[in-house]
């Protein structure tokens, strides 16, 4: 499991005096960034091969307040890989200093070529990278159906409007 601390500044909290629900989701992208350098996704590789991750869904459940100047440490596991390296889904867990689970969140994601702007395979040597990546012990071979369980699908408002009128 990868960690990373964050203390919580005054920019992170929002009116009603807690951890805002954009720092969460910004704590856990410095996480991702850091798990990926470290397990030899940089930004220089990745510009090198034309690709970049993109995120498709993150579903957080939160269970106890964060205030300002608390500390969290943030994990991440890796929860699901697909066999072509194409899709990831990662766990991240938030925990306050005294050890206690205070948010989870799922994350859902891919990685999409820069040129074309479309979802790509990792080229072989980011896919043998990929899959020495440490799984948790809930972790699932995804496939491209596991991406589309949610059910949701995108509704145009010009058309929307249109069915409407």
């Amino acid at each position: 499991m990868y960690k990373k601390d964050f203390e919580i500044r005054w920019s992170d909290v929002d009116a009603n005096g807690h951890l805002a629900n954009s720092a969460y989701l910004n704590f856990m992208s410095h996480t991702r960034v850091g798990f990926l350098n470290e397990h030899g996704f940089s930004m220089k590789k990745l510009i090198e091969h034309g690709i970049g991750p993109v995120v498709f869904s993150e579903q957080i459940h939160y269970f106890k307040e964060s205030f300002l100047g608390q500390t969290l440490t943030v994990t991440l596991a890796v929860s699901g890989l697909s066999e072509d390296g194409m899709f990831f889904k990662f766990e991240h867990n938030f925990y306050n200093q005294k050890g206690s689970h205070v948010a989870t969140c799922d994350i859902l994601g891919a990685w999409m070529n820069l040129k074309t702007r479309s979802l790509t395979v990792l080229p072989d040597q980011l896919k043998s990278l990929v899959l020495k990546f440490p799984k948790s012990p809930n972790f699932q071979t995804l496939t491209k159906e596991d991406t589309r369980q949610s059910g949701k699908k995108p509704q145009d408002l010009i058309s929307n409007e249109l069915q409407k009128g």
